[in-house]
Parts: structure tokens; C-alpha cells; sequence
């Protein structure tokens, strides 16, 4: 690893003085400071399709001559992350800017698949941040904003790009007529939002205020509770600006319903009845099921609409139905009314949000035991058929958790020996399923202990679970705390084991 960093600083070439000056030119991109104003866009295409091509069109865009054999290099060390992060320090502190820009590429697959302590890289990235070479430090923000957590070391360094483009470049820095300058600012904003910091409110005012990629605000805006004052009076009318007649509305709604909810403002609550009531009365069943969701998560705080909900527990389109039913449990927490409900619901043996439900409501629900324990036993069966005729990967492990999981928070320890082999037998045929799995086994307490070798395995793999999604970091730091938690309480181990991530 030596000869190879030594033969890195060999070949990198070093950039002329015009360019240290410029800090942003690189083989194949101008410098952004003189980069020219966009041409309005089309009011027909959305700004998230818009923003899907370009990313599209930046993709396996290589500014380095030595990307390839480097990516190569990656590839062949592996698991040997001690050598990759050396490898990954030096080329992100290169002083030619292609090198800099696919380094961060590189570092951010490496932290979203393996678990250790990156702060070291993580804080590289944040220095690529440079205000004047807003083509790197756009892709310095999104990798930031990729790791959820994971980019607290690099708090200060967002917190400062965000703060010099709003104080040094113009306050509305979010709305730049400069492409690359204004994507930078907007996905460092995210990122900062991302960490829970308010420093990044300012910007996503701007955003919802004057409708400019005001659909990349949304998403963030729910990061930011401490500010529901003042974002959540603005979600509202972009909420009130969705035409509840379209079958596909977009971006926006579910994107607003999921922000207001995470907000918690129950000044919201007036917003998503309309909402829900205009969604129903066009048939359009999907957002009216986001509204109900939304509804739900106020609980008795959003009682006002609890007439029109209790008329949609009678809809005719199950999955309305069986959101309906959530949302009546959530504003009165009465068994009597929602378990009438709730067996009709569980006749469709995959409706996963009725089983949830039933595990919600506990104890009460026992009825639909025998109901729950015949989906669970039928889904079994057809999965040892598909493994003796060699297609375990027809297995169905989903129906084994959500039915395992309601059974064990119904029916508690008496369930054990019949949800026990069901949890494990679906966290060994899909990793995806973790999540679910661990917090199941979580309120098992010690009757988890014989799942005590596949924790222990989980913990100590070096690769995260299930990294195809955006939310893959969290999903695995969250799977790592909760089976850290199992085991200590089985096993009186430290709460925090040797690494980085807590």
C-alpha cells in the first residue's frame, strides 16, 4: 500500500497555479464560478424528473485517468478496509480535482457497505466542500446525505458551505440561476437537515416560499421537528396546490403527508382531512391511503376527523380499509371497535398492515389468534414445499414475520416456540427482513436467547444489511444497536462494543 500511494503521488499531476487559484477545473467540467445561467425550465416537466436525468447523465462520468485502476485496486483489497481507507485519504486529499471528485464515489461505497469507524473519511469528504468548485462539493453533499448518522463528522463543515453561499454568494443561494452552484447549495442544505440542524432552515424557507426544487425541501423539512412552526404552515399550502383528481400526483403528496406527519404539528391535522375527503370523493385510493397514515400518527389529536375515517373503514378497496382501521385505533384505542374490523381484513393473508395492526392492539386482539397462527402455519407449509422442489427463492419470508411478530405481541410467551422458528427461519432466507426481525426478537427478551448465534452473527459481520436503498445506513446502524441492546441484556456485554458507530 505504500508503493501504491507513492505511486499515485507520482503519476497525479499537479495542478498551475491559475488552477489552485480557481479550485474547480478539472479535464472535462468548467469552473463553476463562471459557469452560465440555465435556461428557465419547462412548466410541463416536474423538477425531480428534471434532476433524475441529470443525475442520470452524470453517472460513471470519470475525471481521472487513474479512476479505473483505481476502482480496480478497491475491488481486489475487499475486506481489508484499513488499507482502503489509507488508499481512499490519499486520493481524496490529491491535489488534482478529478482524483478528488471520483474519490468521493469510491468513499461513499465503502461506508454504506461496510460498518467500522469512517470518520476519518467521512471528514475528507466534508473538506471537499469547496466554495468555489460547486461541481465537487455537489457530490461531497449527496455522499454526505447518503450516510445518515455517519456524516455527523462532517456537521461543521455543511453547516459552513451552507452559511458562506447564503452570507457570501446571496441569501437565497438555494435559488441561483447558476445550475451547479445552486445543486451544490441544495443537497448540502439536505445533508445538514439530514443531522437534525436547524442551520439548514433558512434555506428550506426559501425553497417552499418560492416554489424553486421545492420538492427537495419537502423530504428534508421532516427532519426538522424544533421548526414545525414555521414549516408547517408552508407544507400545508403546497399540500393544498396537489389536484386530488390525479391518479398519479406526483412527487408530492405522499413526499408531504410523510413530512407533516414527522413534524408532529397538529395544526396539520385540518390540512390532511381536506386532503383525505378530496382523495375519496375522486376515488384515488393510494393518496388517501398517505392521508390516513399521516392522520394516524397524530393520534387523538386528530379525532376531528374521525367520522370520516370511521365511514372509510367500510370502503370497498382493502388496503383504504384496512387504513381506516390503523387510523381508528390510533384516535381511540378501543378494541371493540376496531377487531369487528380487523377479521375481515386478515382474510387477505398478505395484508401485512392488518397483521401489524393486530399486534398494535395487543392482548385484546386473542380472537384473531387462531386466524393469525393458520396464515403463519399456511405460509410455513408452502415454504418447505418450495425448498424441497428446490425454489427457496419463492419463499415468502415477510408473511413469517409481520404474522410471527403480531402472534408474540398478542399471545406473548405461550406463542414462543411457534414465532421463534418463524423469525429466524425468514431472517436466514432474507436479509431484508432484519430489521423487522431484530425488533420483534427485541421485545422477546429472554425468550430471544435461542436466537442468540444469529445475533451474534449479525453483529459481527463486517458487511451492512440490505444495501440497495437509500436508507440502507440507518436500517444497519439501527440493526446494530438493537442486537447490541438483545445481547446485553442476555449477556451483560458492554452497551458499546470497539468501533465507530454507536
Amino acid at each position: 500500500m505504500p508503493t501504491a500511494i507513492g505511486f499515485l503521488r507520482q503519476i497525479t499531476p499537479t495542478p498551475s497555479p491559475e488552477e489552485n487559484k480557481e479550485e474547480g477545473r478539472d479535464a472535462s467540467r468548467p469552473c463553476t464560478c463562471v459557469s452560465e445561467p440555465e435556461p428557465g425550465p419547462d412548466a410541463d416537466v416536474p423538477g425531480y424528473i428534471v434532476a433524475a436525468f441529470a443525475d442520470l447523465e452524470r453517472h460513471g462520468r470519470v475525471h481521472a485517468p487513474t479512476t479505473a485502476l483505481l476502482v480496480a485496486f478497491h475491488e481486489a483489497l475487499d475486506a481489508r478496509l484499513d488499507d482502503r481507507t489509507a488508499l481512499l485519504a490519499e486520493q481524496l486529499r490529491s491535489p488534482d480535482p478529478g482524483t478528488r471528485y471520483d474519490a468521493i464515489d469510491m468513499a461513499r461505497r465503502l461506508i454504506t457497505a461496510w460498518r467500522g469507524d469512517h470518520t476519518r473519511l467521512v471528514r475528507l469528504i466534508g473538506d471537499c466542500l469547496a466554495p468555489r468548485d460547486a461541481y465537487t462539493a455537489a457530490a461531497a453533499a449527496e455522499a454526505l446525505g447518503s450516510l445518515a448518522a455517519l456524516a455527523e463528522p462532517a456537521r461543521e463543515a455543511l453547516a459552513a458551505y451552507v452559511t458562506a453561499h447564503r452570507t457570501e454568494h446571496r441569501a437565497d443561494a438555494w435559488t441561483s440561476p447558476h445550475p451547479e452552484v445552486r445543486r451544490a447549495h441544495q443537497l448540502a442544505v439536505v445533508a445538514l437537515a439530514g443531522l437534525g440542524d436547524e442551520r439548514a432552515l433558512p434555506s428550506l424557507l426559501t425553497a417552499l416560499d418560492t416554489g424553486t426544487d421545492a420538492w427537495r425541501a419537502v423530504n428534508a423539512a421532516g427532519h426538522l421537528p424544533q421548526a414545525a412552526a414555521e414549516l408547517t404552515p408552508r407544507l400545508i399550502r403546497h399540500l393544498a396546490d396537489i389536484d386530488p383528481s390525479l391518479e398519479q400526483p406526483g412527487f408530492g403528496f405522499t413526499a408531504l403527508t410523510t413530512a407533516l406527519s414527522r413534524l408532529g404539528d397538529p395544526a396539520a391535522v385540518p390540512a390532511l382531512t381536506d386532503a383525505l375527503r378530496a382523495a375519496v370523493r375522486h376515488e384515488q385510493w393510494h393518496t388517501a391511503q398517505a392521508a390516513l397514515k399521516a392522520l394516524a400518527s397524530f393520534g387523538t389529536r386528530a379525532s376531528s376527523a374521525l367520522d370520516l375515517v370511521r365511514s372509510l373503514t367500510e370502503a370497498d378497496n382493502v388496503t383504504l380499509r384496512t387504513a381506516a382501521a390503523s387510523a381508528l385505533w390510533e384516535f381511540e384505542h378501543r378494541p371493540g371497535t376496531v377487531l369487528p374490523l380487523l377479521n375481515g381484513l386478515l382474510e387477505h393473508h398478505r395484508n401485512f398492515d392488518a397483521m401489524d395492526l393486530a399486534g398494535q392492539i395487543g392482548a385484546p386482539a386473542a380472537p384473531v389468534l387462531p386466524r393469525l397462527r393458520q396464515i403463519l402455519a399456511g405460509q410455513v407449509e408452502e415454504n418447505t414445499r418450495n425448498e424441497q422442489n428446490g425454489s427457496a427463492v419463492l419463499n415468502d419470508s415477510w408473511t413469517l414475520v409481520h404474522a410471527a411478530a403480531a402472534l408474540w405481541d398478542i399471545g406473548g410467551g405461550s406463542e414462543a416456540d411457534t414465532v421463534l422458528p418463524a423469525l429466524r427461519d425468514a431472517w436466514r432466507d432474507n436479509d431484508a427482513t432484519a430489521p423487522a426481525v431484530v425488533a420483534c426478537l427485541d421485545r422477546m427478551g429472554p425468550a430471544a436467547r435461542p436466537a442468540l448465534p444469529q445475533i451474534q452473527v449479525a453483529l459481527a459481520q463486517s458487511h451492512r444489511y440490505d444495501q440497495r436503498w437509500s436508507g440502507a445506513v440507518a436500517s444497519d446502524l439501527d440493526i446494530v444497536h438493537t442486537c447490541r441492546t438483545i445481547l446485553t441484556r442476555l449477556h451483560n456485554l458492554p452497551e458499546r462494543a470497539p468501533g465507530g458507530e454507536g
